[in-house]
């Protein structure tokens, strides 16, 4: 833990529920049993015995306040959706935040003696459950058995399989069921986008449920990843059991919710008002509503500030401007701080601060966001009880012209209020094997975790992330998160480059081509934001495809915790700042290839899919991958192009891998060859398949596949393939 913030006891916070009656009924005993034996004054005296009475009934009172709290429900929930200001409060009443996952279970400890792809970075990372049980005559595959009082917050997957059931408190029918693909997507009536919704090939459901004693969540199919997210509140919290008739009476408030979450940045707009320029030592004090601001142009290694504002208040927008010579470089190398009550509690980069670095990348969302003109801004609440301070810091090279702009707001500290805290870390040129786990957040305090920024500079096209997500909270043995791809994580699916935007969780850059260059993404815990009661730790696996190549990476992590609070980020210097150039990246290409993944799909059984795959050593890089629910007898259909008429040579090269079926293939309607075993223990790429001489008319022909069988040796029945190109050579006559 970094000395900056010393490590102590989190400070005491009110009692839970089941405490806090338990010691006001105590107080009760102990009254009546001290009055009782007071013997200096007749408990029959009328004064005393108004005071006496007065004092019971009061206690009586704070007693009843605390059994009679209001229940945790499904309108409840969604309120938390979109309060960014509920994320300042330790929770009241307390939960603990978990995750049921499809996670490799060969995983079981960082020491544990199996080769890394065998043991704790094992990625068979799906179709993992808790168990199989039969009901009704059918198979169902148990996502989470867990008891209550608790509520579900979050579910994902990349491929959504059967029907999704839900039981509540032992009930023998599912309270809530649902085409599992329809559900995470927003197709469920009663269930809009963007509260079920797809992004980037990932399903999600944040819709709340929440039960008083039980869930149990299962599919009637297998061969899914998937993750769970869910909160468990302590005995005798009081809960009201989610209803799906309740979906058509909570309309109003689903409708506002996902109106909030699709338009985000709403409610950001701020008065205006002149600027002016402050070098440093800027005293910005009260709370009034209004913006004040930090303008200022700074020399390289110049800071400006402190800004000073008093409390007890909160800063609840932020908002910056950068102007520079080298826009990217700015952004990194220009570093936010902030205090709260003698603490530092942000550090970080002005870019990335804002999650979406490096660089301007416009998006929006609950949180955090840029514009497209290139104002950065935050909606994240800040509270301190008595003095905050805000410095900007130039570490690089260059002249930077800044504006911060904030607006202060009065704000009622408790014992549960808690400060805002922003970290920053990055690595450079790390290899990638051998595998290891990457520090997101490590901290000791009473507080909680609300969410994560992540950028990742990739010199190749392979995917940079498979690596799992790992999270302990307060001194688990095993982490109560175990994901199933970085990806994953952060809520879309299948290494997917394309940008995407939500609420929630985004990905505001991709430079390509493939997994190419830089990647940015980020994700906000809201609704399945974890509380610790001492400590808390976030692990990301590195795994790269690539076993021998280097990247480099940067990390933000954003939580609130009490004073006092401690963690493991170290003070920022000019060396932590760099953005390393990446080489230029060049296809590889096999002349006269007609690549396998730009074939036209001319047919195929709609529930499978045809994507392209990055394959090392592919020419083109990629591959037509047919995969997804593929079964025996299927066929697929593709066209290619022939320039002129004649008698050509076919010739193919495949992709082989351990989930691969036996292929006929065919041209034009003619068998081409035998079929071909496209198993193979790891994916590898053949050589050149001759698939026989055909007469070809000019313009479009067909390439037909159809999955006759699988490799005896095959451990999986998927009946995938994979085909780099196809290539065309003039016959001899």
């Amino acid at each position: 833990m970094h000395p900056r913030h010393p490590i102590r006891p989190p400070p005491p916070i009110g009692a839970p529920p089941a405490a806090a009656l338990t010691a006001l009924r105590r107080a009760v005993v102990c009254a009546g049993r001290r009055f009782a034996s007071t013997p200096s004054r007749p408990l029959w005296s009328p004064p005393m015995l108004v005071r006496r009475t007065a004092f019971v009934a009061l206690l009586l009172s704070l007693a009843g306040c605390v059994a009679t709290r209001p229940p945790v429900t499904t309108r409840s929930l969604l309120r938390e959706m979109t309060d960014l200001d509920g994320l300042t409060k330790y929770p009241d009443p307390p939960f603990k935040t978990a995750q049921s996952s499809s996670y490799d279970r060969r995983s079981t400890s960082p020491t544990q003696p199996e080769p890394p792809e065998q043991g704790w970075f094992a990625n068979n990372d799906f179709n993992h459950f808790v168990r199989t049980e039969t009901r009704a005559g059918r198979t169902e595959y148990v996502l989470l058995d867990v008891a209550g009082p608790g509520a579900i917050v979050r579910i994902w997957s990349a491929n959504p399989k059967g029907a999704l059931r839900i039981y509540l408190d032992g009930a023998e029918q599912p309270t809530l069921e649902a085409p599992m693909v329809e559900l995470l997507s927003g197709r469920t009536p009663g269930v809009p986008d963007p509260i079920g919704y797809v992004r980037s090939r990932g399903g999600n459901c944040y819709l709340p449920i929440p039960y008083a004693r039980h869930c149990r969540i299962t599919s009637d199919r297998d061969q899914f990843y998937y993750h769970v997210n869910y909160r468990t509140y302590p005995a005798g919290t009081p809960v009201e059991t989610f209803q799906a008739e309740q979906l058509a009476a909570l309309a109003p408030e689903l409708g506002q919710t996902a109106g909030r979450l699709a338009a985000p940045a709403q409610g950001g707009t701020w008065p205006s008002r002149n600027i002016a320029p402050v070098a440093s030592g800027g005293e910005r004090s009260g709370a009034d509503n209004q913006p004040e601001a930090l303008a200022c142009r700074l020399s390289p290694g110049e800071t400006a500030g402190p800004a000073r504002l008093t409390g007890p208040a909160a800063v609840r927008r932020l908002a910056a401007r950068v102007t520079a010579a080298d826009m990217d470089l700015a952004l990194r190398q220009t570093v936010l701080m902030m205090t709260c009550d003698g603490q530092r509690t942000v550090e970080c980069p002005l870019g990335d601060f804002f999650g979406g670095g490096p660089g301007l990348n416009a998006y929006e969302s609950l949180p955090l966001g840029v514009d497209a003109d290139g104002r950065l801004w935050s909606h994240w609440v800040m509270p301190f009880e008595k003095t905050a301070e805000f410095v900007v810091r130039n570490l690089g090279g260059q002249d930077v012209q800044v504006t911060l702009e904030w607006i202060v707001t009065p704000y009622r500290w408790t014992d549960r209020a808690m400060h805002f805290h922003a970290g920053w870390r990055a690595e450079f040129d790390v290899p990638t094997r051998p595998m290891r786990d990457l520090r997101v957040l490590e901290a000791r305090a009473r507080g909680v975790f609300v969410g994560a920024a992540f950028a990742i500079s990739n010199p190749v096209r392979h995917w940079w992330g498979e690596g799992d997500e790992k999270i302990w909270v307060d001194g688990e043995s095993f982490p109560s998160f175990f994901g199933t791809g970085t990806e994953d994580y952060f809520g879309y699916a299948w290494a997917s480059n394309v940008p995407f935007r939500h609420a929630y969780h985004n990905q505001p850059r991709s430079d390509g081509p493939g997994n190419y260059g830089w990647t940015a993404n980020n994700r906000w815990h809201i609704l399945d934001r974890i509380p610790f009661e001492r400590d808390f730790r976030f692990d990301l696996e590195l795994w790269h495809w690539h076993p021998q190549t280097r990247i480099s990476y940067a990390v933000t992590a954003y939580w609130y915790a009490r004073p006092g609070a401690a963690d493991d980020f170290a003070p920022l210097t000019a060396a932590d700042l760099q953005l390393r150039p990446l080489p230029k990246y060049v296809v590889f290409t096999v002349p006269g290839a007609i690549e396998g993944e730009k074939l036209r799909v001319l047919g195929k059984r709609d529930a499978a899919r045809v994507d392209p795959h990055l394959q090392e050593g592919a020419s083109g890089d990629e591959t037509l991958l047919y995969h997804y629910d593929t079964k025996l007898g299927d066929r697929l259909e593709l066209g290619f192009e022939v320039p002129r008429a004649g008698r050509y040579r076919v010739l193919a090269r495949f992709l082989k891998s351990r989930d691969f079926g036996i292929v006929q293939w065919s041209v034009n309607g003619t068998p081409a060859g035998p079929p071909v075993d496209l198993y193979a223990p790891e994916a590898a790429l053949t050589e050149e398949i001759p698939l026989g001489t055909f007469d070809l008319p000019a313009g479009e022909n067909r390439l037909g596949a159809e999955l006759v069988g699988t490799n005896e040796q095959s451990i999986y029945q998927r009946y995938m393939l994979g085909l780099d190109y196809i290539r065309l050579e003039p016959a001899t006559p």
